[in-house]
């Protein structure tokens, strides 16, 4: 028979928060050790992908952090991945030179008149 363990905390169901690994000890005794919950790496908000540079911690583990720690030292670093941030830039960019292009254009044919 197998030998039996004694919980360490009060919680006596097997729910998410409450998860229990049972060890053996060098000593051949049978301990229980109380399984956090696995954390999660913080996503992309655009394209929904792991952010590189930031670690995957529970979320009141991010209050010991540094703010160097948390970020990565770029426009958007920490909320945005570098692809969509280029993506953007790029976009913006873009839509000002259009702006422009279409300044001249109309400026050229107010001349024409």
């Amino acid at each position: 028979m197998a030998q039996r363990v004694t919980l360490r905390t009060r919680k006596s169901y097997n729910t998410k928060s409450a998860r229990n690994k049972v060890v053996k000890t060098p000593g051949g005794k049978l301990v229980v050790h109380n399984l956090k919950k696995v954390a999660t790496a913080p996503k992309c908000g655009d394209c929904g992908t792991a952010l590189p540079g930031v670690p995957a911690l529970r979320p009141r583990e991010y209050a010991t952090l540094s703010k160097r720690q948390k970020t990565v030292s770029r426009a958007y670093g920490g909320s945005r991945c570098a692809t969509c941030t280029r993506t953007r830039i790029l976009r913006a960019f873009l839509i000002e030179e259009a702006k422009i292009v279409k300044k001249v254009v109309k400026s050229q044919l107010a001349a024409r008149k």
